[in-house]
């Protein structure tokens, strides 16, 4: 049986960042993944939206702190750009006026400004303008290429030496003297250190292990893509300030979504005709976007914890078995700093202080947290 320092259960976006820097590091790294590849859940199905002023405070500056990554990463990480101009707007409309205020309040400095509606409805002209009253817009947000992203950390994972077993999805778990046995699909390994980046399948993968669970509850989201007459490709990103409805360009078509929380268990998720009706019957309301022929429709599963925020350190209860879950809908944007963070207490060491410097407290995500929610 082939021992590791740490195993990671999980080759999402998370699951690679995290086994990039351990390996990096020096520890010799397992990474495993329930499917044939890599990313085909919740990463695969993302808006890629690089965007500073939207979730829970904590994760703006999780954000915020991936920026500089996103924006230089290492030589040979990518071979293209992985950040390109988008800018999103947060447009309220004859409802949205106590939500507008809230948004406005809780926005970080610097992040977003209200624009004029003329402004707004330059940037994106189907807007209606009898709907559209108040706008906040941000400038720098950005798309973001997944693909590129995921696949550069699995690949500097593999230059440093890291392993990655697909088809291994993780069956049993057993505490030894020195760390876990670890049953898989695809055969048992060892490891000092047990990494749970299992998203949606967390809890289970806890329960393997004997483990209390954090209260995970996987919601799925709905997108879909439309195709357009308008040359789109300059717009930004448009969201009801409410997130009742988003959309933005894509590649000659409409990326929208109803930004649907709808609980689920843990599964391959699908989309439900009913909420793609609602979410175009919305958009048609705001904007003279016609939505007559959907081209492409999926769904995704965001996991969250009752405060909405990611889970990241030791479990109490087996100080080997280290969580790294519950990113809600944020976990690429915010992956740099994760995978950063999960090394550092993996490997026991101090927050890395850039990390410090943009406001990330590692308690504010422990699991310990959790236990007076």
């Amino acid at each position: 049986m082939t021992r590791y320092d740490v195993a990671i259960a999980g080759a999402g976006i998370l699951g690679a960042s995290a086994a990039w820097r351990l390996a990096q590091a020096g520890a010799k790294t397992l990474l495993l993944e329930m499917e044939a590849r890599p990313g085909y859940h919740t990463t695969g199905r993302s808006a890629a939206l690089y965007e500073t002023a939207y979730g829970p405070a904590i994760i703006r500056h999780l954000t915020i702190a991936s920026g500089p990554f996103f924006r230089a990463p290492p030589q040979g990480f990518a071979d293209h750009p992985l950040l390109t101009p988008r800018g999103t707007m947060f447009v309220a409309g004859p409802d949205g006026a106590a939500a507008f205020e809230q948004a406005q309040a809780e926005a970080l400095p610097g992040t977003v400004a209200e624009i004029p509606v003329s402004k707004a409805l330059e940037l994106c002209p189907v807007l209606r303008p009898a709907w559209t009253k108040r706008v906040l817009y941000n400038a720098d947000a950005e798309d973001m290429d997944v693909a590129a992203i995921h696949q550069g950390y699995l690949r500097g994972f593999k230059a440093a030496g890291g392993t990655l077993a697909c088809d291994a999805a993780v069956r049993g778990l057993a505490r030894t003297k020195d760390g876990w046995q670890i049953d898989t699909v695809a055969g048992a390994f060892a490891a000092g250190t047990f990494v749970n980046a299992a998203g949606a399948w967390a809890d289970e993968v806890a329960a393997l292990a004997g483990l209390g669970p954090i209260g995970l509850v996987p919601k799925r989201r709905t997108a879909f893509v439309f195709e357009t007459a308008y040359d789109a490709a300059a717009w930004p990103f448009v969201c009801e300030i409410a997130e009742k409805f988003y959309f933005k360009p894509d590649a000659g078509l409409i990326f929208a979504s109803p930004a649907d929380e709808t609980p689920s268990p843990p599964c391959d998720a699908q989309p439900e005709e009913l909420d793609i009706a609602e979410c175009a019957a919305r958009i048609e309301e705001a904007t003279t976007l016609d939505i007559r022929r959907i081209r492409r429709k999926w769904a995704g599963l965001r996991c969250f914890v009752a405060d909405k925020k990611p889970v990241v350190g030791r479990d109490a209860a087996a100080e080997n078995f280290v969580w790294l879950a519950a990113p809600g809908g944020y976990g690429i944007m915010t992956s740099p700093a994760l995978g950063r963070l999960c090394a550092a207490l993996v490997l026991d060491r101090d927050l890395p202080a850039d990390l410090a410097a943009n406001g990330v407290d590692p308690a504010e995500l422990a699991p310990a947290r959790l236990a007076g929610l």
